[in-house]
C-alpha cells in the first residue's frame, strides 16, 4: 500500500507559487486563472504562437487543452511542448473532445505522443485517445472510468504519462517499476459537472501541483520545481514517477475535498461555482490529509 503525502504536497504549492502557463479553451480561461489563484499558483493565459515557447522557458509548467482551439493555439502548443520538454518542465495535456472531429482528433494524438508529464480527461475521452473508443458526445464522456482503466493503463506505458480518468470516482493511473498502479479518489458532488470549468480546471491545477512536487521554484529563471519535478540530482527514475504519481493524486484529491465541501449552503450551480472557488481557496494540509485514496496494483482481470 502507498502512503500518499497529500498534506506535503500542498505545503509545497502554497509555498512555491508556482507559474503556470495555459494554452486552453476561451471558456474556461477565467474560470481556470480564479482556480490557480485560489489553490496558490499564479496564471498566465499566454497562448500565442509568436511568443508562447519564450513564456514557457519563464513559467514553471504548462497546460494543452485544445477544447476552443485555434490555428494559432495548436501553433502554440508545438512550441510550448518542445520548450516545456527541452527545459525539462512538467506539462499535462488536457484531450478534450478526442474523437468527434478528425482534425482536433489528429493534434491532440500528436501532442500526446510528445512526452506530456500528465495526461487528464473524462473516461470517453481516455479511451478514445488510447484508440479503444470514439470519444464522448461532444465534452461529455459516455463512459464509466472503470470500464476504461485498461485502456489508460495501456496509455500510461506507452506515453509515460501518469494518466488520470475524471468522474463520479476518479482513477489515476501510473506505470512504475514494471506495475501499473491505480489510485481511486472519492469526492466532489453533482454540481460539479454543471459548472464550466471544473474538468478544465483541474488539468492546471495537476500542473500546479506537478511543479511543485520537487522542492522551492527558482523565481529568476523560471526554474526550479519545474526542472526538480521532473528529475533531481541523484533520484532514481523511481522516485521522479512516485512524486509525479503522488502530486496528480494530490491535485485530484484537493479536488475532491473542495468539492463535497463546497456543497454545503449551495443553492444550485451557481452558487455552488462561488463556493468550490471558496473552498479551493481554504483548504487546509490537514483537511486534504483526509481525501479518501485508495491505491492498488491495477489488473485489467479485476477491473
Amino acid at each position: 500500500m502507498v502512503d500518499f503525502d497529500l498534506r506535503s504536497a500542498n505545503a509545497r504549492l502554497r509555498a512555491n507559487n508556482p507559474l503556470i502557463q495555459c494554452i486552453t479553451n476561451t471558456v474556461v480561461q477565467q474560470f481556470s486563472a480564479n482556480v490557480l489563484l485560489a489553490i496558490g499558483a499564479a496564471p498566465a493565459m499566454l497562448d500565442h504562437d509568436a511568443d508562447a515557447a519564450q513564456f514557457t522557458h519563464i513559467a514553471n509548467g504548462l497546460l494543452v487543452n485544445f477544447g476552443t482551439a485555434t490555428n494559432q493555439q495548436f501553433l502554440a502548443a508545438d512550441a510550448a511542448i518542445e520548450a516545456a520538454n527541452a527545459d525539462s518542465k512538467p506539462w499535462v495535456l488536457d484531450p478534450v473532445s478526442v474523437g468527434a472531429v478528425d482534425f482536433r482528433t489528429t493534434r491532440i494524438h500528436r501532442a500526446a505522443a510528445s512526452s506530456p508529464t500528465a495526461i487528464r480527461g473524462n473516461a470517453s475521452e481516455i479511451a478514445a485517445l488510447a484508440g479503444v473508443g470514439l470519444g464522448g458526445r461532444g465534452v461529455d464522456s459516455t463512459d464509466e472510468v472503470d470500464a476504461v482503466l485498461p485502456a489508460a493503463a495501456a496509455l500510461a506505458r506507452t506515453t509515460g504519462a501518469v494518466v488520470a480518468v475524471s468522474g463520479p470516482r476518479d482513477a489515476i493511473i501510473a506505470h512504475i517499476d514494471g506495475t501499473d498502479h491505480v489510485a481511486r479518489v472519492d469526492g466532489g458532488h453533482s454540481f460539479m459537472p454543471l459548472v464550466i470549468g471544473t474538468g478544465c480546471s483541474l488539468g492546471a491545477v495537476t500542473v500546479a501541483y506537478l511543479a511543485s512536487a520537487g522542492g522551492a521554484v527558482d523565481d529568476s529563471t523560471g526554474a526550479g520545481a519545474s526542472e526538480a519535478s521532473q528529475s533531481r540530482p541523484g533520484q532514481s527514475e523511481s522516485a521522479t514517477a512516485w512524486a509525479r504519481f503522488n502530486a496528480v493524486v494530490a491535485a485530484h484529491a484537493h479536488f475532491a475535498v473542495a468539492g463535497e465541501v463546497a456543497a454545503a449552503g449551495a443553492q444550485g450551480p451557481g452558487s455552488y461555482s462561488v463556493n468550490f472557488l471558496d473552498a479551493l481557496y481554504s483548504m487546509t494540509g490537514d483537511q486534504l490529509a483526509q481525501a479518501r485514496v485508495e491505491v492498488a496494483a491495477f489488473e485489467e482481470d479485476a477491473s
